[in-house]
């Protein structure tokens, strides 16, 4: 049995409850354990994309109960790379974080680990059951981080999240309720063979579960119509909050690819057999790229027409998931490998972003969010300097690697049958990006008056530690263009590995014997 698979859940789940029992009273302690939890989960991390790089695939089975009855983590290299994409944001952002930012409400810390608990397990998981409840252990922990430092802006956002989250919440148990009655399992492996044998008078009622569930993943994503709850709630938050909700949506990204993929063919007599073009899951999903298209627009035009600077980044955060569900709509290989770099690229700029700005305004002596002109700060330029370096990235310019994100996207959907509207949309979008955050970087650093005021409540943080976060965060981004080559390369053997899902099937139906891999 491979222990090591489920440490990824147990680590932060044993430290969350020590944080808050036993060190919540001292801040240094509990930046001291929670740090060596997430540095713990780096580790764990690279070690699971290392032994996975042959294309094995490892199972956990819980209790020691086989699947399909019972619950099976899975390991390959898509689950091992959203393992170690968590765990290093999780240490930049906790890194950020203790610059005072984790005082400023009670329980940060233990409400930390739990997020991280719930997002490593709703990777590893192959089963749509325990998937849900890694879903409710993550939004209880976000719920609470949500509303981290207090106000009432944040508790109306925090409201509005919640409520939607219930609602979906909802919409996936009914989604479970229909899928398992009329297929008998929720192991998604044994959903995607019992799939080719339902009978076509239950097709219909499969049909609405599997699109149930594509739209609560719609909802995690943030995908039009279901997109208004994210540039409220991340610009109502603290930015060491949003930094870390960069990575929330792409859990409902993250079970999109796995349920398409894996529901699209099926094990029998060790040959993959493809499911047409009617299959079940092709109807539940043929929507997605238009919303995609959409998400992107409103976006980038939220982003145009912000007037406080987290709520720019918010909305530039939901037009990133139109352009990474852009190349995941075209369903091809290519474009898979293309959303995967880009997956990787907008987290962390997405990021970079928040942490930019959530230290711009603490600095802003009036008027702090609003995109007006107001006197200057200090170290005014170093400031300036980074909101370009994060905008530029975000937006997708050269030289970071947003703008080989973009590239590879634009290649990859030239098979589409609306590749040119596609590519316009793109093109267009990232001019309407360039323009917004144009504005309102000549607000905020070119036109402000030249006399520096005292801000009224001056930062108090430690500036070193925010500047190593923000720095790490940028150099992974010039990390990804300068190795973009080994990158792609990998990232090419993880689409592959995605598209043929015969080997993820049998890994999980038919499991080895103990102490084989």
């Amino acid at each position: 049995m491979n222990h090591w698979m489920i440490l990824p859940v147990i680590v932060p789940a044993v430290v969350a409850p020590l944080l808050a029992m036993s060190v919540r009273h001292d801040i240094v302690l509990a930046r001291v354990f929670s740090m060596m939890s997430t540095v713990a989960l780096v580790i764990i991390g690279i070690a699971s994309v290392v032994i996975t790089l042959p294309g094995d695939i490892y199972t956990y089975a819980l209790g020691n109960w086989p699947a399909p009855i019972g619950i099976v983590l899975v390991v390959d290299r898509l689950a091992a790379l959203m393992l170690l994409v968590t765990a290093v944001l999780g240490v930049c952002v906790l890194l950020y974080s203790m610059n005072g930012s984790d005082s400023l409400g009670q329980h940060f810390h233990p409400l930390f680990q739990f997020q991280l608990m719930g997002l490593n397990g709703a990777f590893l998981t192959g089963d749509l059951f325990n998937l849900f409840v890694f879903f409710e252990v993550l939004l209880i922990a976000s719920y609470g981080l949500m509303n981290h430092g207090g106000g009432g802006g944040r508790l109306r956002a925090g409201i509005q999240y919640m409520t939607l989250n219930l609602v979906g919440s909802s919409i996936f148990l009914i989604a479970l309720g229909l899928i398992y009655g009329i297929a008998g399992t929720l192991n998604l492996s044994d959903l995607a063979i019992k799939m080719r044998d339902i009978a076509a008078a239950d097709r219909a009622l499969l049909i609405t579960g599997l699109s149930l569930l594509v739209v609560v993943f719609g909802i995690k994503s943030a995908i039009f119509p279901l997109q208004f709850w994210l540039p409220g709630t991340y610009s109502k938050t603290s930015g060491v909050v949003a930094a870390l909700f960069s990575i929330m949506t792409k859990v409902g990204v993250y079970w999109i690819i796995r349920l398409y993929w894996v529901t699209r063919t099926a094990s029998q007599s060790d040959e993959v057999v493809w499911i047409d073009q009617t299959a079940l899951i092709d109807q539940a999903i043929r929507w997605l790229m238009p919303a995609a298209a959409i998400t992107l627009l409103l976006g980038m035009v939220g982003v145009v027409n912000a007037r406080r600077l987290s709520q720019q980044a918010a909305f530039a955060a939901m037009a990133s998931i139109g352009t990474l569900l852009i190349a995941i709509a075209a369903f091809t290989e290519t474009s898979l490998s293309a959303a995967l770099y880009y997956i990787l690229h907008s987290t962390f700029s997405v990021a970079a972003l928040f942490l930019v700005v959530d230290c711009v305004v603490q600095r802003r002596t009036v008027d702090r969010e609003s995109l007006t002109t107001t006197s200057s700060f200090e170290s005014m330029g170093l400031w300036g300097s980074l909101f370009f370096i994060a905008a530029i990235g975000v937006v997708g310019m050269p030289p970071l690697s947003g703008f080989l994100g973009k590239l590879l996207i634009l290649d990859a959907v030239r098979s589409h049958s609306f590749w040119y509207l596609l590519w316009a949309l793109i093109l267009s979008t990232s001019l309407l990006g360039i323009i917004g955050f144009s504005r309102s970087g000549s607000f905020v650093f070119w036109k402000g008056h030249q006399e520096a005021l005292t801000p009224s409540n001056p930062p108090t943080e430690s500036v070193t530690v925010s500047l190593v976060a923000i720095f790490s965060l940028l150099f992974i981004l010039v990390s990804l263009t300068i190795f973009s080559g080994w990158i792609v390369g990998y990232l090419d053997s993880v689409a592959e590995q995605i598209t043929y899902s015969k080997g993820y099937i049998d890994a999980v139906i038919k499991p080895t014997v103990e102490g084989e891999n």
